[in-house]
């Protein structure tokens, strides 16, 4: 994975000698492999998609809800289990 620091001097790079080549570049085929190049990029960050990240914090939540009614079902049955014992 590139830092974000290596990953913008690499981007900044490839884009000058776009940009300075000995030839120019026309736009579409710039805007090509511009694409490519942001593409190519970001799949070594390890980013994940708005839609991925929403669907992982759904599953935390409904996890962490699940935990705290399974804490408080345990308090509630240490509570029992500590009552009936002092009743003996």
């Amino acid at each position: 994975m590139l830092a974000p620091k290596a990953f913008l001097d690499a981007l900044s790079g490839h884009a000058s000698r776009l940009f300075n080549g000995e030839t120019p570049v026309p736009r579409s085929e710039f805007e090509t492999q511009f694409k490519a190049l942001l593409q190519s990029g970001f799949s070594k960050l390890d980013l994940v998609s708005r839609e991925e990240f929403d669907s992982q914090m759904a599953v935390l939540a409904r996890t962490r809800a699940r935990l705290e009614a399974l804490e408080a079902k345990m308090a509630e049955l240490e509570e029992k289990a500590s009552g009936t014992e002092k009743a003996e």
